[in-house]
């Protein structure tokens, strides 16, 4: 940056005070004759003047006093004019503040002294320009080399100097890179809490961390979607950058808001990347789940997923209410396999989140359930409920999905499957379902119609204007295991209306929905229905039928 001591080099003046003040940054060159021209001025000027309005030894002094108060880099003084040499009123306040007095003779215009400062400052602002569209055009080649977040993190590090973090828009760290210096754990978890803060009140404002230590070293940057301004909420994410030593340069501020952008297209193209994948695998999924694509089809479209050869399945279901707990329940369970470094596909179906992973021994399945589950338990007010299926092949992925299903809802039914449970894990296995697995393995046959139709006609056909509402009705009940309230809001309705609905189905069938057996025999039904419910198109009917222990899901 240019100072007094480069302006001056290759004039023919003479430096009369302030020597030690030589390398301050001269910010621009201004020409006045006022006694007070600061209204005028932002600091960090040269002021050229000729004195004219400087008559007096008190004027004098004022004058200097002033500019130097107001943070000038210095006074050019043109001498020939008012004054054949500097005032030494002038002068000697000058000298009393170590503040620079360059006497500047009569034959060097003003013109030519901002000619070169001018210059001097043109090249050095195309110079931070250039250095600056380096620095974008690197950080946009690890966006478009798909090296992610922590790569464009660690270079805009290198670029400042310093520790670089992105937090989420409600203060937690997603990415950190130190430079020389690493930031103190304390440092980090107060820039967070003060993010967080600034999140509950609305603000999506550039700040300085409060951190006292920080001081012009630190700088946070808010990265804002698209109508976070409209909105008035919180932004998508905060860039931070905390300088090793001294603070930040006018490069360094100009490559931190270039680097929001920057970050901006990484956050967006994970976001878009996220929710492509989150779509496909929820297609995958309910085509899985709906009979649509089995076999060889079935294997091709789970291939991306890193899902060849066998395959199992862990059904999470949120005990928490509310339309998001799913998303909620999904998001923590992708996070969890990842956390493991297992491959796999997740996705919800209704109010079930799925994992299918690779295939392996029952012992390290369980394990990894386990400690799954538990990840995605930290991330809840409630434990979630889950159930996990047998290995198979790919193309027969519905049966383990439609196991882990049986088996968790068998957990839940208590009573008389709870009491052939051959663990007692927080994770349902295909093994809880016991002596029930022989009703289930008749699957798509006559039989199994049959036993579903002997339970469910009656309910069907009684139904009239109810609209199907007694068979939601019956299936949220046992779902909910025979619990009045949570059945009542999962069907949006009293549970007054709901009792209705039970009397009238036992009146129907005959049996008595207080009773677990009979709830279990219901459950079976449908579950069973769901499994022999096939699109015909898709059907062939001299394929070998599934495995014993699957079970259904709705399809």
């Amino acid at each position: 940056m240019l100072s007094v001591r480069d302006l001056v080099r290759d004039l023919e003046v003479a430096v009369l005070s302030g020597d030690e003040q030589l390398d301050v940054p001269v910010r621009w060159v201004h020409i006045s004759e006022l006694e007070d021209p600061t209204p005028w001025l932002s600091g960090g000027e040269l002021l050229l003047t000729t004195g004219l309005a400087l008559s007096t030894d008190d004027r004098q002094r004022a004058f200097v006093h002033a500019l130097a108060d107001h943070g000038l880099a210095g006074i050019g003084f043109g001498v020939g004019f008012a004054h054949d040499r500097v005032p030494t009123a002038l002068l000697q306040a000058a000298q009393e503040r170590d503040f620079p007095i360059i006497e500047i003779p009569y034959e060097l215009p003003f013109i030519a002294v901002t000619e070169k400062a001018f210059t001097r400052l043109v090249n050095e602002q195309y110079a931070v320009l250039q250095r600056s569209i380096a620095a974008q055009e690197r950080l946009q080649r690890i966006v478009l080399s798909e090296r992610g977040l922590d790569a464009i993190v660690a270079a805009i590090c290198a670029l400042v100097g310093g520790t670089v973090l992105v937090f989420d828009g409600r203060g937690m760290l997603q990415s950190g890179h130190p430079f020389r210096r690493r930031l103190d754990d304390a440092v980090v978890t107060q820039i967070g809490e003060e993010l967080h803060d600034r999140a509950r009140r609305g603000e999506p404002r550039a700040f300085v961390p409060a951190d006292p230590e920080l001081g012009s070293r630190a700088l946070a940057l808010p990265i804002l979607a698209s109508d976070t301004t409209e909105r008035g909420g919180v932004p998508q994410a905060w860039l931070v950058a905390v300088k090793d030593t001294g603070g930040l340069s006018e490069l360094d501020r100009l490559v931190l808001h270039q680097a929001v952008t920057v970050v901006a297209l990484e956050l967006l193209r994970h976001r878009v990347a996220d929710t492509t994948e989150r779509r496909l695998a929820g297609d995958v999924l309910n085509a899985l789940v709906a009979g649509e694509v089995e076999g060889a089809e079935l294997g091709r479209r789970l291939e991306p997923f890193g899902l060849g050869g066998n395959v199992t399945a862990l059904i999470v279901q949120s005990t928490v209410p509310g339309a998001g707990a799913a998303v909620a329940c999904e998001v923590a369970l992708a996070a969890a396999l990842r956390d493991e470094a297992v491959g796999g596909l997740v996705a919800s179906t209704g109010r079930l989140v799925c994992a299918l992973m690779p295939g392996m021994a029952d012992d390290e399945l369980f394990e990894l359930a386990e400690r799954l589950v538990a990840r995605v338990a930290g991330q809840s007010a409630s434990p979630p409920d889950a159930g996990v299926g047998r290995a198979v092949s790919a193309g027969r992925a519905r049966e383990t999905f439609h196991e882990a299903r049986c088996a968790m809802e068998a957990r839940l039914l208590g009573g008389e499957v709870k009491a052939q449970a051959a663990s007692a894990t927080a994770v349902a296995t295909y093994r809880d379902l016991g002596s029930f697995q022989l009703l289930l393995s008749l699957q798509d046959s006559d039989a199994l119609r049959l036993y579903c139709d002997s339970l469910l006609a009656p309910i069907e056909q009684g139904e009239g204007h109810y609209g199907g509402e007694l068979m939601r009705s019956l299936e949220a009940f046992i779902e909910c295991n025979g619990q009045w309230e949570a059945a009542a809001r999962r069907l949006f309705c009293h549970r007054h209306t709901l009792r209705y609905r039970i009397r009238k189905i036992e009146e129907l069938t005959g049996r008595d929905l207080g009773s677990a057996r009979d709830r279990i025999e219901f459950w079976l039904a449908l579950r069973g229905r769901e499994i022999a419910v096939r699109r015909p198109a898709l059907v062939d009917p001299e394929a070998p039928a599934l495995s014993a222990a699957a079970v259904g899901s709705r399809p």
